[in-house]
């Protein structure tokens, strides 16, 4: 039979000592390291529009997208983006999606692929961009976020906007719709009610933002590229994209289609927790050590 030997004073030290590391380890288990990304510098290079909306017509809906690297599962439970708002404009409804990377949840039949850039009839390429569809969204009309805006001190601009100018090929290439001027400069700060959990991955930020007057136009603006040391580098960092519905599926590259000759990040930060799996693995030593110290012996 086996009956477990009255440990010696030695022995029952180790045990204590594994039992309260142990112990230690399981309340700590619960936590999750924090995460945080963020595009760095706001720039007024580019504003670009980005609101839900009808599927055509001078407000269709409009999305603008940069992208960021998740090394390991997380939850993001908020986020910010700049962007530049009429004066006196009220907003109805703010929307967050989440992209994967072209060719994922994509239809590559109607593109080159895999042949690159992956163009279609629409657009001169694919690569990099974001997929078809949305992999997740959050929508405060939903009651899955909820939002406020933080006014930046001074009423502003940028040097160069898209916002109608989105054309399918061949008149894809406009150099944008220019400058504007005499905005309100706003963060947008966003509370996810439903926490978005992502695996690890290569993904797009899309914030949408409606506002009360349908026929005023939120603007999210530019962020440095590269990134620089305010932000989070990551690698690769691609460019951000734009589509309107009557481009949908298809997707332009703000800066190297539209624009021509340049690339552009845009401004956003996102906040949340990833795992630790090293907890884990101390954990099972931990018990590991304290099965050994009460290890039976046999008569």
């Amino acid at each position: 039979m086996y009956t477990y030997t009255y440990p010696g004073r030695i022995q029952k030290q180790l045990y204590r000592f594994l039992f309260a590391a142990g112990s230690l380890l399981v309340s700590s288990a619960a936590f999750a390291g924090p995460f945080f990304f963020s595009t760095g510098t706001v720039t007024n290079s580019i504003a670009t529009a980005s609101r839900p909306g009808p599927g055509s017509g001078g407000n269709q809906e409009t999305e603008s997208a940069d992208d960021f690297l998740l090394g390991t599962s997380s939850q993001i439970n908020s986020a910010t983006f700049t962007g530049l708002l009429p004066t006196g404009a009220s907003v109805s409804q703010v929307v967050v999606e989440i992209y994967r990377v072209f060719p994922n949840d994509s239809d590559t039949a109607r593109t080159s692929f895999p042949v690159t850039p992956f163009s279609t009839s629409q657009v001169p390429a694919r690569q990099n961009s974001p997929s078809d569809v949305e992999f997740t969204d959050r929508d405060s009309a939903a009651a899955q976020l909820t939002f406020n805006t933080t006014p930046l001190p001074t009423f502003t601009g940028a040097s160069n906007s898209v916002d109608l100018g989105i054309h399918p090929k061949p008149g894809f290439n406009t150099g944008g719709d220019g400058p504007v001027t005499r905005m309100q400069e706003v963060q947008f700060n966003v509370t996810f009610s439903d926490p978005i959990d992502l695996p690890a991955g290569h993904y797009f930020f899309v914030p949408q933002v409606l506002l009360s007057n349908p026929d005023e136009h939120f603007l999210w603006l530019s962020a440095s590229r590269p990134i620089d040391a305010t932000g989070t580098p990551f690698a690769p960092d691609l460019q951000s994209w734009i589509r309107n519905a009557g481009l949908d599926p298809d997707w332009l590259r703000i800066g190297t289609d539209i624009v021509g000759g340049t690339t552009f990040n845009a401004a956003f930060t996102l906040t949340g927790t990833v795992p630790e799996p090293a907890t884990l693995a101390l954990l099972g030593i931990a018990f590991a050590g304290i099965g050994f110290a009460r290890r039976p012996t046999q008569h």
